[in-house]
């Protein structure tokens, strides 16, 4: 299972979710802003990025940043646009020693997985003792503003219980809830690009996005859950 929801067959939807997000964001700070301001906080030296992507936390860094950030993504083509240092690699399989990073990262990639659970060991196994371990996932009403066209499909690590599934893990867990509009979608095209980039074909996405009305804000629900090991 690759680290992101897109594999190498279709890296450009998973760019298009990235431009929409940017271009309709409403305020200044994303969630990969928020995760690397915890990361300075936390003055972590060296970090594991898993599903980094093409490099949304990496970009949302300090330049030069203050710290060093690995990617590690099973993309071949999103990865090669992530700056070095770079790992392809699976999240159920990574490719580090025991205790080798000082913190972790995974924003809304452990929902993708079939085995959440063991992607959760793996990264408590790379982190050496005392390691944070940062992991985001999304509520199964999310963006409902959609909901007469579209419903995020239930998975394995929804934010109803990805609290539970880390602390079975890490033990103690604290969790940050976010409940608020992130985007304001101003037409029809951008709806559009909304559903396809959430995995919707483009043909039902064009007709879906003429049965809303715009401009449509979209409201983000989710959850920031933050451990040690």
């Amino acid at each position: 299972m690759a680290l992101t929801p897109d594999d190498d067959s279709d890296p450009e939807r998973f760019r298009l979710a990235g431009r929409v997000t940017r271009k309709y964001l409403i305020g200044a700070r994303s969630l990969h802003d928020h995760v690397a301001s915890k990361l300075l906080n936390a003055g972590a030296s060296l970090v594991l990025d898993i599903g980094c992507g093409e490099g949304a936390l990496s970009a949302a860094l300090p330049h030069p940043p203050p710290l060093r950030l690995v990617g590690a993504d099973a993309s071949a083509a999103l990865l090669a646009a992530h700056p070095a240092p770079r790992v392809r690699a699976d999240a159920l399989r990574l490719p580090f020693r025991d205790g080798t990073f000082d913190a972790a990262v995974a924003v809304n990639v452990l929902y993708y997985l079939d085995d959440p659970g063991r992607a959760l060991r793996e990264a408590r196994r790379v982190l050496a003792p005392g390691g944070l371990l940062l992991v985001s996932a999304i509520r199964r009403d999310d963006s409902p503003e959609l909901s007469p066209v579209w419903r995020p499909e239930p998975t394995p690590f929804d934010a109803e219980d990805a609290p539970d599934r880390v602390g079975e893990v890490f033990g103690e867990v604290e969790v940050e809830r976010w409940d608020a509009p992130l985007i304001t979608l101003p037409d029809r095209a951008a709806i559009r690009d909304y559903l396809i980039a959430r995995r919707m074909p483009r043909p039902q996405a064009a007709e879906a996005a003429g049965r809303l009305r715009t401009p449509l804000p979209v409201t983000k629900r989710g959850s920031l859950m933050l451990a040690r090991r």
